[in-house]
């Protein structure tokens, strides 16, 4: 084999697996459980040259095939940790798997990932003021590079600072989710605080090209250009359409008050530092063997769109691309096809873009699903939603199948009565100005908190649907601030111009379908074509998606622009 990898099922471990495998290597993953084969097949890497063997670093090694190169992602990480479990893999482990790499007759070099914040001069860790995480990285740090210089192994440890990228829920992230959820009333630390970032992709690459280069170097690999924590803040924020706090809390403040009051790990106070790190030398070698640094702003912000799309570790996103855009004038949650779309899916309330999957997945073709402004994941407009759906639109250049659901019927129609030559049919699935009204509590002023503070289940109940990833999309949107009152908002919207809405229905000269749930049918007689789905409420599309989706097939048309 080229090279193995230990801990090739962390978020570290398994990309550096497929950069291996991708560079044409035979590579063996070390892993307890392998959920590494299903990871690689679902991201399209060739497997063909990967051999999973079964390890256990936390006692001494045996039984696995030479090797030329040995890399130690493992790592426990996580906060909170008692001394025996930290010091098991980041200690004990490390030093096992450098014993037997010493064993390996052809060994090249073994790579030893390790921390940016660990690695310092010789000396005792601190376990009580660093904690368990932490003080177990900097003691197997010291024992890694003593033990090599004892067994005379050629080792080169990698520094990484806070490696980002899809499937990186901790540390950082958890400040990002406190920032999209509204929970982050200040920025902890202070104006000159430097949490450095380095994303995922180019550091297994860096990983990836060490054992060629001379042994006992050791890197620090972090981009230097990240911006201070608060700006930092406001460029996630600014992605993602959210108010970035104003104010900041000193560390020193933080470790006085109390963990109830600042939400803050006191583990994770030591990383809130103004130190700078030396780099030169993983510049010098990024340089040499081609390797070039992504913009960290892109970064910060493609991170931002994957950490919103993956619900922040609680969910799979449906369709690709996904990521926020700039639509009249704010931020707006887009996903799919935005040129080239055969469909156009605008979801009703109080749902979002996620409500769709189910339908999307029975379509031919290609779609594209927005978040209605300042529902689900968008931000609110200042503009009216068709002057949104317009600026949406504008970027298709096809002639799509409009299809709206409940709430977005009206701006729907007003779209098609105005602009009949960009789509080729609208299709409108229960249309509320054509069905009986909800009850007036739904509309109340306490609506908005009853909704924000439902659970899900309750959430599911009261829409007559079986709960599932969709409704946990949606409840999870519901409790950001803002989403539940403007839903609330919306749906008065929506009663008070029923009868405007109808109106509407004779003004468009381009195909309409109607389509409802024989359990929500239509109460006004329309002169378009009705179908009703037998057994299907509000929401068929969630709960009778193969049928609904036969009805959607889109027109042949020419493109246009």
């Amino acid at each position: 084999m080229d090279a193995i990898v230990f801990g090739a099922t962390g978020f570290i471990g398994r990309s550096l697996v497929a950069e291996l495998l991708g560079r044409g290597q035979r590579v063996a993953a070390a892993v307890r459980n392998d959920t590494l084969t299903p990871w690689l097949v679902e991201k399209g890497v060739d497997i063909g040259g990967l051999t999973v063997v079964t390890a256990d670093i936390t006692a001494p090694l045996e039984g696995l095939p030479e090797v030329r190169d040995v890399y130690n992602a493992a790592a426990r990480y996580a906060f909170g940790l008692d001394v025996r479990e930290a010091r098991a893999t980041n200690v004990i482990g490390a030093i096992n798997v450098l014993d037997w790499a010493a064993t390996l007759p052809g060994l090249r070099r073994v790579v030893h990932v390790s921390g940016y914040r660990v690695s310092a001069p010789d000396g005792e860790p601190d376990y009580a003021g660093l904690g368990a995480y932490e003080a177990s990285k900097f003691e197997g740090d010291l024992a890694v590079r003593n033990r090599a210089r004892e067994r005379g192994v050629p080792l080169t440890i990698a520094n990484p600072s806070t490696v980002i990228g899809p499937g990186q829920y901790l540390g950082l992230a958890g400040l990002v989710r406190d920032l999209w959820e509204g929970r982050l009333p200040a920025v902890p630390g202070g104006p000159e605080v430097f949490v450095p970032i380095v994303t995922i992709d180019y550091f297994v690459r860096f990983l990836a090209s060490i054992p060629e280069s001379p042994a006992g170097e050791h890197y620090w690999v972090l981009d230097d250009a990240t911006p201070r924590l608060p700006e930092l803040v406001r460029t996630v924020a600014d992605q993602m359409g959210v108010r970035a706090p104003r104010r900041s809390v000193p560390v020193g403040l933080l470790r006085r008050l109390p963990r109830r009051i600042t939400g803050a790990d006191p583990e994770t106070l030591s990383f809130l530092s103004t130190e700078r790190y030396p780099t030169a030398s993983a510049r010098s070698f990024a340089a040499a063997t081609g390797l070039e640094m992504p913009s960290a702003d892109d970064a910060l912000r493609t991170w931002a769109d994957d950490l919103v799309a993956e619900r922040f570790g609680a969910a799979s996103p449906w369709m690709r691309p996904y990521g926020f855009h700039t639509v009249a004038g704010s931020r707006t949650w887009i996903a799919g096809d935005r040129h080239t779309p055969d469909h156009v899916l605008l979801h009703g309330l109080p749902m979002n873009a996620d409500l769709w999957a189910p339908l999307a997945a029975r379509l031919h073709g290609s779609a594209l699903a927005p978040d209605l402004p300042g529902l689900g994941r968008s931000a609110a407009s200042g503009q009216p939603v068709e002057a949104w759906l317009g600026e949406v639109l504008s970027q298709v250049r096809t002639r799509p199948v409009l299809v709206a659901h409940s709430l977005a019927c009206v701006p729907a129609l007003r779209y098609a009565v105005e602009h009949p030559d960009r789509i080729s049919r609208l299709v409108l699935i229960s249309p509320p100005f054509l069905q009986a009204p909800g009850p007036k509590s739904a509309r109340s002023p306490l609506a908005a908190s009853v909704l924000r503070r439902m659970s899900t289940d309750r959430l599911a109940e009261m829409l007559g649907i079986p709960r599932g990833p969709e409704i946990d999309s949606a409840a999870a949107d519901l409790r950001r601030p803002g989403v539940a009152r403007r839903v609330v908002e919306a749906m008065r919207t929506v009663h008070a111009e029923r009868a405007r809405s109808r109106e509407l229905l004779d003004r468009v000269s381009v195909p309409v379908e109607i389509i409802v749930g024989s359990a929500d049918p239509l109460v006004v007689p329309v002169g378009h074509p009705v179908t009703e789905l037998p057994g299907a409420g509000h929401y068929p599309q969630l709960t009778h998606p193969a049928q609904l989706a036969g009805h959607l097939e889109p027109v042949p048309g020419p493109l246009r622009r």
